[in-house]
């Protein structure tokens, strides 16, 4: 039923000033007010959206939204420039290096945005 619809990525943020500084500035997003107040909305590639909306403080523990990237060290040493900082984890079984986790052929890298929310780029290879 839903496998044609386009999906929206939507995430929660207690500043939509500040918010618009990180995802417009520092990740490049273009972004487009909504009719809505507390309500932006924006472009990320082949059509897809990320919408954010002003809420009170909420706790997320899970990655909200993941950018596919062609190439995830150049990512990263964009984003390091503009001030981003990538998360380190150490599971078992799940260990990232530099900030970067491998495995299958996927590089994966997570980081966080001004509200805790957390964020990831990732890099298949193929």
């Amino acid at each position: 039923m839903l496998g044609n619809s386009r999906v929206e990525t939507i995430i929660p943020v207690t500043s939509l000033e500040r918010s618009q500084k990180f995802y417009g500035e520092m990740l490049g997003l273009k972004g487009t007010p909504l009719p809505v107040p507390g309500y932006v909305r924006y472009q990320a590639g082949a059509g897809t959206t990320l919408c954010l909306y002003e809420r009170g403080e909420t706790a997320t523990e899970h990655t909200l939204a993941a950018f596919s990237v062609p190439n995830l060290e150049g990512a990263m040493r964009d984003l390091r420039g503009k001030g981003v900082t990538f998360e380190e984890y150490d599971f078992p079984g799940f260990k990232t290096v530099n900030g970067v986790f491998e495995a299958d052929g996927i590089k994966t890298a997570w980081f966080k945005d001004p509200d805790g929310n957390i964020l990831c780029i990732d890099e298949t290879a193929g």
